[in-house]
């Protein structure tokens, strides 16, 4: 059964915005994290950003002022909002949550590509 889906990916041209989204299961209970890693080729996952429960964000250095995490709580959902992108930023996008209990959650991933 899914338990995270992902949306929002596509091509963009250098500046231009994309918002992704994740929608958690119902069935995941509480969540204590809700986040984005992405991958390029060859290249190792890394955090982009990440929203705790009580609020508090923690962002990559390299989209910090461009990139901004929120969430809905009632809906399970939690969108990044990407301006102002460049082709560095071109990767799969996943989506992950982590569980109050521990449970660790991955969605399948979404590709953003940002052609210069």
């Amino acid at each position: 059964q899914v338990q995270l889906v992902e949306s929002g990916g596509g091509l963009v041209q250098a500046g231009g915005s994309l918002r992704l989204s994740c929608a958690a299961s119902a069935s995941i209970l509480s969540i204590y994290l809700m986040g984005w890693y992405r991958q390029a080729p060859g290249k190792q996952r890394e955090l982009v950003a990440n929203i705790i429960s009580g609020g508090t964000t923690n962002y990559a250095d390299s989209v910090k002022g461009r990139f901004t995490i929120s969430r809905d709580n009632a809906k399970k959902t939690v969108y990044l909002q990407m301006n102002s992108l460049k082709p560095e930023d071109t990767a799969v996008y996943y989506c992950r949550v982590i569980a109050t209990m521990g449970h660790d959650y991955w969605g399948q991933g979404t590709q953003v590509t940002v052609s210069s």
